[in-house]
C-alpha cells in the first residue's frame, strides 16, 4: 500500500485529496467540477484553460483552482433551483493534476456583464501547496478591449501588468477556448487582489 503526503510534511496540497478527487482516482464523486455550465445553459459555450506556474517557472500539478462567474446575462445564481432551470452552476473546480500536462479547464459560456463591472470576468481562487492563504484574481476577455477599458477594477492594475489578468481567444476544432496562464511569483506574475 502506497501513501501519499501528509498534512504534516507541507502547507498542502492535502485540500485537494478532499476537493478534487478526480486526479487522484479516489471512488468518490467531487462536489464541483470542470463543468460550469451543461449543455443546455443560454449563452456562448465557452473553455477556460491554462498552466499555474511556480515562481522557478515550473508548472505546478497539485494546485486547485475554483472560478465563480455570472451567467451569459451578468446574473449569479442565487438559488439551487437556478442550477437546475438553466443548467448553469457558475462555480467549478479543478485540480491542475488532474491533466497529464498539468492544466486546467473549465467548460463554462461566456460571462455577461455584471451590474457594478464595465467588462465580462471570471473571478478565480488559488489553492497550492505552501500558501496559507489561498490567492484571489480575475480573468477577462481579450476579445472585450472596449468594456475592458471601462472595468474598474481592471483599471486599476497598472497598465503594464494588467496583460496577466487577460485570456486570449482561440478557435479550435473543438470550440472557443480562452487561454490563460497563472504564474505565481517572478517577472510575469499575475495580478492577484486582497479581497
Amino acid at each position: 500500500m502506497a501513501y501519499g503526503e501528509t498534512p504534516s510534511q507541507t502547507v498542502g496540497p492535502y485540500f485537494a485529496y478532499g476537493l478534487t478527487a478526480g486526479q487522484y482516482a479516489y471512488d468518490f464523486t467531487d462536489i464541483a467540477d470542470p463543468t460550469v455550465a451543461g449543455p443546455d445553459a443560454a449563452g456562448e459555450h465557452i473553455r477556460i484553460t491554462g498552466t499555474v506556474f511556480d515562481g522557478e517557472g515550473n508548472p505546478v500539478n497539485d494546485a486547485m483552482i475554483e472560478i465563480w462567474q455570472a451567467d451569459a446575462n451578468g446574473n449569479y445564481n442565487e438559488k439551487p433551483v437556478d442550477v437546475s432551470a438553466t443548467d448553469f452552476r457558475g462555480l467549478g473546480r479543478c485540480g491542475t493534476g488532474t491533466d497529464a500536462q498539468n492544466r486546467f479547464w473549465f467548460d463554462t459560456v461566456k460571462p455577461g456583464v455584471v451590474a457594478d463591472a464595465g467588462a465580462p470576468f471570471v473571478n478565480v481562487i488559488i489553492f497550492m501547496r505552501g500558501m496559507l492563504v489561498h490567492a484571489f484574481t480575475r480573468f477577462y476577455f481579450d476579445d472585450e478591449a472596449d468594456r475592458n477599458a471601462k472595468d474598474p477594477v481592471l483599471q486599476s492594475v497598472p497598465e503594464n501588468r494588467r496583460d496577466t489578468l487577460i485570456a486570449k481567444r482561440v478557435e479550435t476544432p473543438t470550440g472557443i477556448e480562452y487561454r490563460i496562464d497563472i504564474h505565481m511569483q517572478g517577472d510575469a506574475e499575475t495580478v492577484f487582489f486582497d479581497v
